[in-house]
């Protein structure tokens, strides 16, 4: 991806001219680290890194409510009100596979968030590409024999669980040559820009995009004949649906959930029904260890 096209370097675009200034002039090296940009009223834009500090933007002032807002209108090309429908369900898909945001006071109707009447702050998630970052884990799944197992990548929020999942669709299709499908819901798998990924996934990968995981997973396995369905975030009883069907048609699965370990999955009923239909095989958990992310696979018995 060129420079210019950078997922932080895209993340920049949304902001206002003097904003946008101020990150440019980072660091190149704060640059390519850099895992969240975020911006409140009453405070400064500020930046987090890869331990997930933040850090303040050098010569950033105080923001208000108006600049939360023309980051939106920036990032969505004047059409706010278009944003609001996804911003309500959790965040706004922006280029190169990141995501914005937003928190504020909002208005909900039938115990659903209809609209925000104001902002108070916004986060953009900085999509990375590193690629290799998931041979430790491959290693592990090959000497388990797993090289075509359904494996649950599972961490809290933030901490690389798409990353992960992005250079094990690589592997399973460049190292172990299987067709894989992607259910890419919000575009920040593949990216997809005029049919072609911004992410290489892979020589033997097709892409939906666009529409529910659930949808997408059952229209790859009766289009596209895939060995491995791959989707970001179970969040959803249609979700797990959806992968009993993947599974039990004999394909296998790679998907994120977030948590801190198998048993707290056990405790929560959705995750709970997934697990005693024994879907996965393996489960991959993410922690940090002072600053470094650290990854463990454990094997589920059948």
């Amino acid at each position: 991806m060129a420079e210019h096209h950078t997922p932080f370097a895209l993340a920049a675009q949304c902001f206002p001219p003097t904003l946008r200034n101020l990150l440019h002039a980072l660091p190149v090296t704060q640059q390519a680290t850099a895992e969240e940009l975020r911006l409140r009223a009453g405070s400064g834009l500020r930046v987090v890194d890869e331990t997930g500090r933040e850090q303040l933007v050098p010569d950033t002032q105080w923001v208000t409510q108006r600049e939360l807002q023309d980051v939106i209108e920036i990032a969505t090309h004047a059409s706010f009100h278009n944003a609001m429908e996804p911003l309500c369900r959790g965040y706004l898909p922006l280029p190169g596979g990141n995501r914005l945001g937003v928190a504020g006071s909002a208005l909900s109707q039938g115990g659903r968030i209809r609209q925000f009447r104001s902002l108070s702050s916004l986060a953009i998630r900085i999509a990375h590409d590193i690629p290799g970052v998931a041979e430790p884990v491959a290693k592990l799944l090959n000497e388990q024999g797993l090289t075509q197992a359904s494996c649950l990548i599972l961490a809290p929020p933030g901490m690389g669980k798409t990353t992960l999942l992005r250079d094990l669709i690589r592997i399973y299709s460049d190292q172990w040559h299987l067709r894989v499908g992607v259910a890419d819901e919000r575009g920040e798998i593949a990216a997809l820009h005029k049919g072609v990924p911004q992410f290489y996934l892979g020589a033997t990968v097709d892409v939906i995009e666009g529409c529910g995981k659930s949808e997408a997973g059952i229209l790859l396995l009766r289009s596209m004949n895939p060995q491995v369905i791959a989707m970001d975030e179970v969040t959803s009883p249609e979700d797990v649906a959806a992968l009993s069907v993947i599974a039990h048609c004999g394909t296998a699965v790679l998907a994120t959930a977030h948590g801190q370990s198998v048993a707290e999955l056990c405790r929560r009923p959705l995750y709970q029904t997934l697990l005693e239909q024994r879907l996965f095989q393996a489960v991959v958990t993410i922690t940090r260890t002072q600053g470094k992310r650290q990854y463990t696979v454990e094997v589920l018995s059948c």
